[in-house]
C-alpha cells in the first residue's frame, strides 16, 4: 500500500509505519548521544505508545538501560488499512530494544480495565519481579468504569462563563474568533472521571497490593498549566479541574509510598503538538506562537528533550528532587519565562490570517502534527509500497 495522510479535522486517519519507525529511531539516537543516566532498572509505562509516555520509555531504556513494559490500546493494521501511529511506534521500539539486548514487553488493552491491570501484574511478576518507576501517561477522551460499566466523556470547555478568543485552522492558516459555552456540572464531573487521578491511583494500589513495586518506587503523571492566554480554556476550564484532581492524587499517593522510600509526583510539562492539544480551540495558535519565540531563543524542546531533562535534572540527580510550592515537578520553566511570555502576548495581539505564517511557526506546527502519524519525516520514501500490517514483538 502507498500510504498518504488523510485528515478529518484535528485527526489523521492514516499513519505510516516507516515514518513512525524513523521518528522512534531519532528519539533513540538523541538519548544515546547523551551521557548515560543512573536511573531506573525496571519501568512500567501506562500509555506508552505516543508523546511523553513513548519518550519516557525510550529515555529509560536507551538512557538508563532499563527493562520496560508498555501498556497501550491495541490498534493493529491489515492489508487494507493502517494501524495507529502508536502501534507502529511500539513495534519500532520493541525491535530496537531487542537489538539492544533489553527486556521489553507490550501489554495491549484498555488501561482503565481490571483485566489489563491483572495481565500487566502477571507479566511483571514473571519477567521483572518488581518495577522501580511507574509512568502514567494515558490521554483518553472516554472512560468506561471498570466497576459499574458507566461511560464518561471528557469535554474541553470553560467553567462559569462563555469564552471567546482567537483560534486557527492549522490546515489552512485561517485565524478566526471562537466562542465556547461553559461546561455543565455533569460535564465537569465526567471530565474529572476520565482525566483525573482515579485510574492512576487504581494502578498504584493494584501494583502495590500484588507486591510488584520496589520499596523506593517512583511514579509520575503529567499535567499542564500554560500561559494566561490559555487559562480559561485549559487550567481554569474542565480539563483544569481534572488536573487539580490529578495533582491532589499525587500528594495522597506520595504520603502512601514515602514510608518505604517511594515517591509520587505530577510533572508539569510545556505546551507541545499532540493529537490532544490539536483538539483544544485556541491552543494550536498559542503553541504556534510559542514555538516561534522559543526556537528563536534556542530553548525549544520536544517530548524527548523534555523527558531527558526530567530524568537527568529532576528525577535522578543523586539528590533531592526539586518541586514547586504545590509539590509538582516543573519542566515548563522555559515556556513560562517572563521574556518568552511577553513576546508571545505581543505576537498574539497582532496575528491575523494575513500574517500568521510570518509571525508564528504555524508551518512547524502543521509539520509536527503530521509527524505524529509518521508523515513528513526526512529520509522516508512516501511513494514506496509498504505493508501496513506490522506485528509488535513481545506483545500480549
Amino acid at each position: 500500500m502507498i500510504i498518504k495522510p488523510r485528515t478529518r479535522g484535528f485527526i489523521c486517519t492514516t499513519s505510516h509505519p516507516a515514518g513512525c519507525a524513523a521518528q522512534v529511531q531519532e528519539q533513540i539516537d538523541y538519548v544515546q548521544s547523551k551521557p548515560e543516566i543512573q536511573g531506573p532498572k525496571n519501568v512500567l509505562v501506562i500509555g506508552a505508545s505516543t508523546g511523553y509516555g513513548l519518550a519516557a520509555r525510550i529515555t529509560a531504556a536507551f538512557g538508563a538501560h532499563a527493562n520496560t513494559v508498555g501498556v497501550y490500546r491495541p490498534s493493529s493494521g491489515s492489508e487494507k488499512r493502517t494501524a495507529s501511529a502508536g502501534w507502529y511506534n511500539s513495534a519500532a521500539f520493541e525491535l530496537a530494544a531487542q537489538d539492544a539486548g533489553l527486556k521489553s514487553f507490550s501489554v495491549t488493552g484498555d488501561a482503565f480495565s481490571k483485566e489489563t491491570k491483572e495481565r500487566t501484574i502477571k507479566l511483571i511478576k514473571e519477567e521483572l519481579g518488581k518495577v522501580d518507576l511507574v509512568i502514567y501517561s494515558v490521554a483518553s477522551a472516554r472512560k468506561t468504569d471498570a466497576e459499574t460499566g458507566e461511560v464518561y466523556n471528557s469535554v474541553l470547555k470553560p467553567i462559569g462563563n462563555s469564552y471567546t478568543n482567537k483560534t486557527v485552522n492549522f490546515h489552512t492558516g485561517e485565524v478566526t474568533e471562537i466562542t465556547l459555552e461553559p461546561a455543565t456540572e455533569k460535564e465537569i464531573q465526567d471530565t474529572v472521571a476520565v482525566m483525573g487521578g482515579d485510574d492512576w491511583e487504581e494502578w498504584i494500589q493494584a501494583l502495590r497490593g500484588a507486591e510488584v513495586l520496589s520499596e523506593n518506587v517512583t511514579t509520575i503523571s503529567y499535567s499542564y498549566i500554560g500561559s494566561e492566554i490559555t487559562q480559561a480554556i485549559y487550567r481554569e476550564g474542565s480539563i483544569g479541574r481534572a488536573k487539580d484532581h490529578l495533582e491532589a492524587t499525587a500528594l495522597k499517593m506520595n504520603e502512601l509510598l514515602k514510608s518505604t522510600g517511594g515517591r509520587a509526583y505530577v510533572v508539569v510539562s510545556k505546551g507541545l503538538v499532540t493529537q490532544s492539544s490539536s483538539a483544544i480551540p485556541v491552543v494550536p495558535l498559542y503553541i504556534s506562537s510559542l514555538y516561534k519565540i522559543m526556537k528563536e531563543k534556542g530553548i525549544h524542546e520536544g517530548c524527548i528533550e523534555q523527558t531527558f531533562r526530567l530524568f537527568t535534572e529532576r528525577l535522578y540527580t543523586g539528590g533531592e528532587t526539586p518541586v514547586d510550592e504545590s509539590g509538582r515537578i516543573r519542566i515548563d520553566d522555559w515556556e513560562l519565562r517572563d521574556d518568552v511570555q511577553a513576546e508571545v502576548v505581543k505576537l498574539w495581539d497582532s496575528v491575523t490570517s494575513d500574517n500568521i505564517y510570518e509571525l508564528t511557526d504555524l508551518e512547524g506546527y502543521r509539520r509536527e502534527f503530521f509527524q505524529l502519524f509518521g508523515f513528513e519525516t526526512e529520509g522516508v520514501d512516501y511513494e514506496a509500497d509498504v505493508d501496513p500490517d506490522v506485528k509488535v514483538p513481545n506483545s500480549i
